[in-house]
């Protein structure tokens, strides 16, 4: 591999160079014909200085403003959290003037093609079929939690992969006197079971219990909230109705739900009991309810199958977790691209966390349909990060200790990359926590960044699949949408293979291109949309942690 080959310069105002691979002090490396001289060792995924920068200069990378030098940057030294601060541009849509020009890539390849999904009265089409057992308060987790032990097993929704592990080896030889060395030594891992088919109701992937600890104690707009994001995963396509357990005088009312689910869909037909317990003769009646009404309604759900639907139907969610520095070169420009070809085929994307947007902000005001869309996104943009720096930590807190340590120096240089999973076409519209996606093409979505409230915010506004990046590898799921792991770089894809579906690796190694890999990609998301099961389903990794909007990166 020639020095070319090792670096690579994202967009031509960067005054920075990324290390594709481990860079040794005193080594020369050339990129377009220009050599440098290395003045640190710097691993892969960091990034050096191309010319010398004084204290106070900008750094920019992605074409975008992501820090300033805190003190001069030699030209080929590394740039690390000791030189490197965090430093963005301004923003405003006051001078937007809406003249969007935009080609979609080529579609040609998937023109034709459907996935089997559920299809909904509304229209919509789900990738799944599940049923919802839901607590409005935190003190009927333990009912749920019952529900849960009488129905699982019974009705054959144990786990897909139920590990077991054989701890009768290690009694008998803890018994038997053995040494601890011997007891680290044993395999203990037994076969799994494999996921099948529920012979009882084929036609159903699962029955999920959405325990959480909110619902009452706390503000009465975080209850609110609560009460919109569980009518919103009602009303998720991948959904085929619900039972709500409600104790009666918490402040996540019935009724509140109700009106939000109604709002969201006001034809839906999906069926939704809703017991309380202060009005149920004993806790035995409320729970033998909710087990009667379960079964019905899943007499019910059964009735639908998979049929073949347009990829328009699809509805992806962008997510990271886990980032690496290089996420923004592989895995989130092939979210991109896969964006690009979904709004090109009239189906609709999902841009979330937007404190990983810091930085990039005028980009995307620049590319909203309307002033009236890019001023709400100034707004909660604005808004979100000044409660945020007034409670000790804005947006600029953002990056992790992991992200930081594999090159991702400041929450700019981490949002430009994030930004790119968005790929390049309109933003059409501009949602809040909990609003329902209703507009094909590029949506922008106010979550967190934490990427399971994240991730809890995409299905709960509608998305039908979510497509995940890591650098560093995350387990994270969801109990209602697929959730597909894409590995920005080969190493994880291998060290990681129960938890990585997808690989963009090959992009770094440059045997692939984005475009490639995008096609490539969009075709196992098909495969996933038809009920292939994603590693995260596989093990059930089924995470759900509403928003509390007080301070949450």
């Amino acid at each position: 591999m020639n020095s070319q080959n090792r670096i690579i310069k994202i967009h031509p105002k960067d005054n920075v160079l990324v290390a594709l691979l481990d860079l040794k002090k005193g080594e020369s490396v050339t990129y377009n014909s220009r050599k440098y001289r290395i003045q640190d060792d710097i691993a892969a995924k960091h990034k050096f200085a191309t010319k010398l920068l004084a204290k106070g200069d900008i750094v920019y990378m992605y074409g975008v403003v992501v820090g300033k030098a805190k003190k001069t940057i030699l030209e080929g030294e590394v740039i690390s959290t000791t030189n490197l601060e965090h430093d963005t541009e301004k923003y405003s849509a006051e001078g937007l003037t809406n003249k969007i020009k935009w080609e979609a890539p080529d579609t040609s390849n998937f023109i034709g093609k459907t996935f089997n999904g559920y299809h909904r009265p509304d229209g919509k089409v789900g990738t799944e079929n599940n049923w919802l057992i839901i607590p409005l308060v935190f003190c009927q987790n333990r009912n749920v939690e019952v529900l849960k032990d009488t129905l699982v097993e019974k009705l054959g929704y144990g786990r897909h992969q139920h590990l077991k592990f054989d701890i009768d080896s290690l009694i008998d030889d803890y018994k038997n006197g053995a040494s601890i060395e011997t007891l680290l030594n044993r395999d203990i891992i037994k076969p799994q079971n494999r996921y099948h088919k529920n012979p009882l109701f084929p036609n159903i992937d699962c029955i999920h219990f959405l325990t959480h600890e909110g619902g009452c104690g706390g503000a009465t707009s975080d209850a609110i909230a609560l009460c919109h994001l569980l009518a919103g995963y009602i009303n998720n396509p991948n959904v085929a109705g619900a039972t709500i357990l409600s104790l009666g005088c918490q402040h996540a009312q019935a009724s509140i739900l109700q009106s939000a689910l109604n709002k969201m869909s006001p034809d839906h037909k999906k069926p939704v009991y809703i017991i309380e317990q202060q009005q149920s003769k004993s806790e035995q009646e409320l729970l033998a309810e909710a087990v009667k009404r379960t079964f019905t309604g899943l007499i019910e759900a059964n009735k639908t199958e998979r049929k073949p639907a347009h990829l328009n139907k699809l509805v992806i969610g962008l997510e990271c977790g886990g980032s690496d520095g290089f996420s923004g070169i592989s895995a989130n420009p092939t979210l991109g691209y896969v964006s690009d070809l979904i709004v090109g085929l009239g189906g609709s994307t999902v841009l979330s966390e937007f404190p990983e947007l810091n930085g990039v902000e005028q980009e995307l005001i620049n590319r909203c349909v309307s002033k009236e869309k890019a001023k709400k996104f100034s707004k909660i943009m604005s808004t979100y990060n000044e409660k945020a720096d007034a409670l000790g930590a804005g947006f600029y807190a953002n990056p992790s200790p992991g992200n930081i340590k594999d090159g991702l120096i400041t929450d700019a240089i981490k949002s430009a990359g994030a930004a790119k999973k968005g790929g390049t076409s309109p933003v059409e519209d501009v949602l809040d926590y909990t609003e329902q996606v209703t507009a094909p093409g590029l949506n922008l979505l106010c979550t967190p960044g934490n990427d399971v409230e994240s991730t809890t915010g995409l299905a709960g506004s509608g998305c039908n699949v979510i497509l995940f990046t890591t650098g560093l590898g995350t387990p994270t799921g969801n109990p209602i949408t697929p959730v597909v792991k894409v590995s920005s770089n080969s190493k994880l894809f291998k060290n990681m293979p129960d938890i990585i579906d997808f690989n963009t690796g090959t992009i770094i190694e440059g045997t692939s291109t984005i475009e490639q890999t995008g096609e490539d990609l969009l075709n196992f998301v098909i495969e996933v949309a038809s009920g292939k099961l994603t590693k995260a389903k596989q093990l059930r990794q089924d995470d759900f942690i509403p928003w509390k909007r007080g301070m949450s990166l």
